[in-house]
């Protein structure tokens, strides 16, 4: 998720500042992107500068600046809103980069690549599914909203990793079968006795 874009979202509901937006992000993500309050700031002077935000006058001395959306803004929010996220080049995945690398270099034991991360990621899912168990304590009103946020994310997370293990299954049965296949076309020592045999009778 784009800071950039996030911090906008938030401050389309009102004046904030560094720290409520920090606060905010991390509890209505779940905290699955933690954001420090650098970031936070950065990201406002940046925004500032680009005139989507601008500093709150009013407020008391001593009190943290606060920043509200100028119209510029307000239209960037509109946007960011009604337009899809683009899925084009697609970001570098280690893990895609490791395998690929592992498959064409000679003596990476690639099985074991493969069932390491498999149970890596199973460990993973695991953890997610009993996030997501009912808790004893129903939510409150007021939370129910962010407990929802919450729980797509955790979706969105057991989703990928469920893709993540079919895939390395996958990868697993067609390293499988062109090792098979390399088996098959290999020359024996039959076969390069015979050639030698006929190369001689030459």
């Amino acid at each position: 998720m784009s800071v950039r874009q996030g911090l906008l979202a938030l401050l389309a509901e009102g004046p904030k500042h560094g720290y409520q937006l920090r606060a905010e992000f991390e509890v209505r993500t779940g905290g699955t992107w933690p954001l420090n309050i650098g970031q936070a700031y950065t990201t406002l002077q940046r925004l500032h500068r680009d005139g989507l935000v601008e500093p709150v006058s009013g407020g008391a001395e001593g009190d943290p600046e606060r920043f509200e959306l100028t119209e510029t803004g307000r239209g960037e929010v509109t946007a960011w809103w009604e337009t899809p996220v683009e899925r084009g080049a697609p970001a570098r995945d280690e893990l895609a980069i490791k395998l690929a690398l592992a498959v064409t270099t000679p003596g990476v034991d690639v099985r074991g690549i493969v069932d390491r991360q498999r149970s890596e990621t199973l460990r993973c899912l695991q953890d997610y599914t009993r996030l997501k168990m009912p808790r004893h304590d129903a939510p409150e009103p007021s939370s129910m909203e962010a407990d929802l946020a919450w729980h797509l994310i955790l979706d969105s997370l057991i989703f990928a990793a469920q893709a993540e293990i079919q895939w390395l299954d996958h990868v697993e049965a067609r390293v499988a079968r062109a090792a098979l296949s390399a088996a098959h076309t290999a020359p024996t020592e039959d076969d390069a006795d015979t050639s030698a045999a006929r190369g001689t009778r030459r």
